[in-house]
């Protein structure tokens, strides 16, 4: 679950990570006066819960009460990324003499935590390691030890920091770290930390992604994932009782499990694009096939559905009834692969036969998804 930046500077600043001050506005007219209660200059931002704010017009500098209102009803006004601005942030705006890039992300290729650190912020870290290597450190760290003091200065000093600053911005990073520990974090990053002209270190901005399993734990933090999932599809598909995530693609997927959805998406990726993951857990029936159906065909532009299932504990005959209905009343005609095994599966293959569902009979998820390669390409 990511959270909106506001959130993020709330979980820093109960770790003592400096941020400007900031208020939050639902309209032009309570932007302009958090601003005067603020105090000029200020950057007005949009919060929404996606990168790149700055490059589509969410992020603007006002010196005045009128260039504040103006630019909050032009942020209001439109969609930023694809979601609608409910709110946005008022915040100081700090004149900046040098920016850092920190962050605490979990290595999934490790299964570890890992310590990152630049000196050049503002920008994509990813960007920064392809073209100046130099400029970036990296930590793998250990749950149990964390990342100490020694540590960051250690990074501190491999970039190149020294003195004061060099102090500053380890204990910055050792804080940045326990606002990844304590509250389940994915990823936990500052991008700019910047140093005023004064000396004194701000955190402008925040990312911050939190395990879903784990948000139960931090029920004093009033985060649920309801608020923060925007994609309609994706509340949809919680309301449904599957697990929904949207892809940039156009062949939609159906799994009965989690494994089955991630090797689905795997060897489609290799020649198509994946549309979504889903995948049922072991609740399957015709009620349930017929609204997953139904969610991963809602997205426009898909050219074809594949499903992968398997009949362990789950009742995939009464599964492939829901799908079947849905084609049938929705004269679906794009083409459907299904690779359905285990318990029951002749009387599944036959029922998903009767809709016009071609039926893929070998283990193999690579001979389904070439199948169904083989029919989009109408050989």
């Amino acid at each position: 679950m990511r959270l909106y930046e506001f959130e993020g500077c709330k979980l820093f600043q109960n770790e003592g990570i400096p941020v400007p001050k900031y208020a939050l506005a639902t309209s032009p007219q309570e932007a302009r006066a958090k601003a005067g209660e603020i105090g000029f200059p200020v950057v007005v931002k949009a919060q929404v819960l996606s990168g790149g704010r700055y490059l589509a017009g969410g992020v603007h500098s006002a010196d005045t009460p009128e260039e504040v209102e103006t630019v909050a009803r032009r942020i209001f006004e439109k969609p930023m990324l694809g979601f609608k601005v409910q709110q946005v942030m008022v915040s100081q705006k700090i004149d900046i003499i040098r920016e850092y890039y920190l962050g605490i992300s979990l290595d999934d290729y490790h299964g570890r935590p890992m310590a990152i650190l630049s000196v050049e912020g503002g920008v994509s870290v990813n960007r920064l390691v392809q073209e100046r290597p130099e400029s970036v450190v990296t930590k793998s760290l250990s749950i149990a030890m964390g990342l100490d003091s020694d540590d960051a200065r250690q990074m501190c000093r491999q970039v190149g920091l020294r003195g004061e600053d060099a102090v500053q911005v380890a204990n910055l990073l050792s804080a940045l770290y326990r606002v990844f520990r304590k509250n389940d974090a994915l990823v936990a990053e500052i991008n700019p930390l910047v140093k005023a002209k004064d000396g004194t270190f701000f955190a402008i901005d925040s990312k911050v992604e939190m395990d879903d399993a784990g948000i139960f734990r931090h029920q004093e933090l009033g985060f649920t994932r309801e608020g923060h999932m925007v994609n309609e599809l994706e509340r949809k598909g919680r309301a449904i009782g599957v697990s929904y995530v949207e892809m940039d693609g156009d062949i939609a997927i159906i799994a009965s499990g989690a494994g089955l959805g991630m090797a689905s998406i795997d060897v489609i990726a290799k020649t198509m694009k994946p549309a979504n993951f889903l995948e049922t857990g072991g609740g399957i029936s015709e009620d349930l096939l017929y609204k997953a159906t139904d969610l991963v065909l809602s997205k426009p532009g898909i050219r074809a559905l594949y499903i992968s299932v398997y009949g362990g504990i789950n009742p995939i005959h009464e599964g492939a009834k829901g799908v079947v209905r849905y084609l049938k009343e929705k004269n679906i005609k794009i083409p459907v692969v299904a690779k359905a095994l285990g318990n029951r599966q002749e009387e599944t293959w036959e029922i998903l036969r009767s809709g016009g569902v071609n039926v893929v009979t070998e283990v193999s998820t690579e001979a389904a998804v070439a199948e169904l390669s083989r029919m989009l390409e109408g050989k």
